[in-house]
């Protein structure tokens, strides 16, 4: 299991390296190890940085708030900026893995596009509104070493940091206890599972 790292460690401050092996059993290893760490914390999205690597890679399961869940990953995003005559601002609750337990109003675009590529090198190109189209936002931000905190004034940065100070055990014990459920039923179904099926 990958640990996720916290706000404070380095690798979630500098820009993130390029993926230039498609294809490989490493990559998709590492594509199924996020997505096991972000299901046990209980996330949206996880950046590569966020398992401690530093690759432009994330993953997401996520609902945009219209009906739709999407549930994927890319390679080398590169999030589209909007016309700003037609870029609409909307401000809602984020939180942050990586800033445990703090949820705070953070204003972004409605809409967002990402460019880049699968794990097996295809070209991508994602597309969301919403809740999802945040999603995007926020992972396209990690890889390029910034978090949402550093879109916050300092006051609502200062209470972020409060609320995660506050709930912060409160949220490891709940991903441990995440953590073992998962582990259990997935020791149960290789009993289940004959050697060779």
């Amino acid at each position: 299991m990958r640990r996720v790292t916290e706000i404070g460690e380095e690798v979630l401050r500098r820009p993130c390296r390029d993926v230039t092996e498609f294809g490989t059993a490493e990559l998709t290893a590492l594509v199924d190890d996020m997505f096991r760490a972000m299901q046990v914390a209980e996330g949206a999205g996880l950046a590569a940085n966020q398992v401690g690597v530093d690759l432009r890679l994330f993953v997401f399961d996520c609902h945009d708030g219209y009906g739709g869940r999407h549930v994927g990953h890319i390679a080398n995003p590169v999030l589209e900026q909007p016309d700003p005559r037609r870029r609409r601002l909307i401000e809602d609750v984020e939180g942050c893995l990586s800033v445990p337990g703090a949820t705070v109003v953070v204003p972004r675009t409605e809409h967002a596009v990402v460019r880049g590529f699968d794990k097996d090198g295809a070209p991508l190109v994602i597309e969301g509104r919403g809740y999802f189209a945040r999603c995007l936002q926020h992972e396209s931000d990690h890889l390029l070493g910034t978090v949402y905190l550093d879109r916050l004034a300092k006051r609502d940065r200062k209470e972020a940091l409060r609320q995660m100070d506050e709930r912060r055990e409160q949220v490891f014990a709940r991903r441990a206890a995440r953590a073992a459920r998962l582990e259990q039923g997935e020791r149960a179904e290789r009993a289940r599972t004959p050697l060779g099926g």
